[in-house]
């Protein structure tokens, strides 16, 4: 299926200064849409999203505000032929509500009295299963496998996936939910205190010379997705027929373990130590997506493998090296 149909149209994207949504608007620029961009900007410093993301700020196209704003919402959304509601908060349990919450039942609605809007995407997590099983046989999760969030995030996705049917459902607007599995690439940098986005941390120890710890062991399973795959998978959704009112997971189908991607990693740095550490309480064993309902309902399918998307990563860093933030510089030195 052609994503050329949505060159011409308006699509508003929430969250569009972020690592997914910056790589969407790129790609519907190349097809030749054009992508009103929402986003706070508030997780980097200004130079850093003009330099790594490729974002203007001063672009009349790009706004900067917070979708809790339901003003800021209207008014961007006016006259837009489509949606994808990428912005979402993965921190403290309070700023999760209010942006997973409260701000997408501002999107929502403001979509369902548009009056042009013709389909709304909205972003969801594999969170939303809960935790998985490790292991020879890892837990595979289908679109309609029970949900069992585990925090606070993955409870709001599941909340925003029922209050987008409920919503756009009684306003006959279609939509679509996209399940996105573990999301990586350049230019994603860590940030202090996280321990999300595992290829970055690898990646950016390994040039410092730092040990890779691989908490109880790195068993945990992950389905790694390059965000050039999701940014793609994304717009199928927003463009494909069979995409109405469907659940989607966007993965890979491949079962990789922490391990593993350490071991990716290491390959492009000599002496490269990988320690074992305990396992943090919380840390899902995990799973990976099945892709039979993706395929069938899309037409599509991811082409980036782990080994591929890594070594991209690799490179990337090694061609950036300022990417790597001063307080990790200041670790390895000490």
């Amino acid at each position: 299926m052609s994503l050329h149909r949505l060159a011409g149209s308006t699509v508003l994207v929430t969250g569009a200064g972020g690592l997914i949504g910056s790589r969407v608007t790129a790609r519907l620029r190349e097809l030749g849409a054009r992508p009103i961009s929402v986003c706070k900007l508030d997780a980097y410093p200004p130079e850093v999203y003009r330099r790594r993301v490729g974002i203007d700020p001063d672009d009349p196209d790009f706004v900067v505000g917070d979708i809790a704003e339901p003003s800021l919402v209207r008014h961007a959304m006016r006259g837009c032929d489509y949606v994808i509601h990428a912005a979402a908060c993965t921190r403290a349990p309070v700023a999760a509500i209010d942006a997973n919450v409260s701000g997408t039942q501002h999107v929502l609605d403001a979509a369902a009295r548009s009056g042009s809007v013709r389909r709304l995407v909205f972003v969801s997590s594999a969170s939303v299963y809960g935790n998985g099983t490790s292991g020879p046989a890892p837990t595979r999760f289908t679109e309609d496998a029970a949900v069992h969030p585990v925090s606070v995030y993955g409870t709001s996705k599941v909340w925003g996936e029922y209050q987008t049917a409920a919503v756009l459902g009684a306003a006959d607007v279609s939509y679509a939910v996209v399940r996105y599995f573990s999301v990586y690439g350049e230019p994603q940098v860590v940030k202090e205190g996280s321990h999300s986005w595992v290829v970055a941390w690898f990646a950016m120890r390994a040039a410092l010379g730092l040990p890779l710890h691989l908490n109880g062991g790195g068993a945990q399973i992950r389905d790694f997705v390059h965000v050039d795959d999701i940014a793609t998978g994304t717009l199928h959704a927003l463009a494909a027929p069979g995409a109405h009112r469907q659940t989607v997971n966007i993965g890979t189908g491949v079962a990789t373990t922490i391990r593993q991607v350490a071991e990716l990693v290491a390959r492009y740095h000599s002496g490269c130590d990988l320690v074992e550490t305990p396992m943090p309480p919380g840390d899902p064993e995990g799973g990976y997506a099945s892709l039979t309902h993706m395929i069938k309902t899309l037409g599509w399918r991811p082409g980036i493998t782990a080994p591929e998307g890594v070594a991209r990563y690799v490179r990337w860093l090694t061609r950036t090296p300022d990417a790597i933030p001063a307080w990790l510089r200041h670790e390895a030195a000490a």
